[in-house]
Parts: C-alpha cells; sequence; structure tokens
C-alpha cells in the first residue's frame, strides 16, 4: 500500500492548484508556475488548501503511478513556493568552475575545459572560499529538472572511491576504498 500516494499535500496561501482539460495539474506561486500532465486513471482532488491524489484500483500499475504523481505534484507545490536548491562541491587540485550568465564552464583536470550550457530555468552562482573546495549552487522551481541537470554536471567526473576527487552534492556520503597497501597482509 502506497503511504507516501496517500499523504495529502498542503497547498501554501500564496499558491494555486488547477487540475485543468486533459488531467494537467498547474500551479502557480510566487516563483513560476508549472504544469504536469497526470495518468487518466489518477484522480486529483482539491479541497480548499488540501490536495489529494486518488487510484482507481490496487494494481501494480496503478499503485505506482499514485505515488509518483503525488511527489511530482508535491515537489511542484514546494518549487513555486519556495524554489529547490542543489549544491555541487568540486573535490579536486585544481578543479575549478566558473559562471557566465547561463554557461557553466569547468577545469576537472582534463586537458580542455568542459563547457555546460544551462536551461534557461536554472540559476548557477559558483564560489570558491579560501581552504575549501569549489562549490556551484543551481537553483530553481523545477525539482524535477534541477536533479536532471546536476546529475548531468556529476557525469562529467564522478568522485572516485580512493580519494574522493570529483564532482559530489554537498552532504553526499562516498562509499571509499582503501588503496594497495590494505592487500599486502
Amino acid at each position: 500500500m502506497s503511504r507516501i500516494g496517500k499523504a495529502p499535500i498542503t497547498i501554501p496561501a500564496k499558491v494555486t492548484v488547477e487540475v485543468l482539460a486533459g488531467n494537467v495539474v498547474k500551479v502557480k506561486g510566487p516563483k513560476g508556475e508549472l504544469h504536469q500532465a497526470v495518468d487518466q486513471d489518477i484522480k486529483v482532488k482539491i479541497d480548499g488548501t488540501t490536495l489529494t491524489v486518488e487510484r482507481p484500483t490496487e494494481q501494480k500499475r496503478h499503485k505506482a503511478l499514485h505515488g509518483t504523481y503525488r511527489a511530482l505534484i508535491a515537489n511542484m507545490v514546494t518549487g513555486v513556493s519556495d524554489g529547490c536548491v542543489s549544491i555541487l562541491e568540486l573535490v579536486g587540485v585544481g578543479y575549478r568552475a566558473t559562471v557566465t550568465g547561463q554557461v557553466l564552464e569547468l577545469a576537472l583536470g582534463f586537458s580542455h575545459p568542459v563547457v555546460f550550457v544551462l536551461p534557461t530555468e536554472i540559476k548557477a552562482t559558483s564560489a570558491q572560499e579560501k581552504g575549501q573546495n569549489p562549490k556551484i549552487t543551481l537553483t530553481s522551481v523545477d525539482k524535477e529538472l534541477l536533479g536532471l541537470v546536476c546529475a548531468k554536471i556529476r557525469a562529467q567526473r564522478p568522485p572516485e572511491p580512493y580519494k574522493g576527487k570529483g564532482i559530489k552534492f554537498e552532504g553526499e556520503v562516498l562509499r571509499r576504498k582503501a588503496g594497495k597497501s590494505a592487500a599486502k597482509k
């Protein structure tokens, strides 16, 4: 039984939610506006300041869609009211990040800089404090798009298990391995 799908979503005062024709949910708030097409079997009901997602049967497909759409709509409500923030950390000697407009340029130890063009919905800033690793802060209204872009940036140089060098999320715990010396016993 989906516990996530059953949980009601509280709609903040500044946010309006509508269910349009074709089962499309439109969420509008102070930070922006988002749309999400919902499967025809799943029903979205709005009662004042609470929104609930309901499924017609106990089929495996309906159970999966129930929790998924509830989570997507909850992320949309959070995004248009507060916004979503993700911070990436560059771990490694000489690793740098510069942001000019919607272009993110990364120096990741390759012979060439890695240039990444960001979507217009995402705002990026980079910071380098003395004694700290460089950080890239990405903010957006759309949590789904933000996660996709962060994953693509991280894929340019994922953290390796021996020294931890690479691009990682802030607060991410890496599984570290012992080097060669541990094997000689």
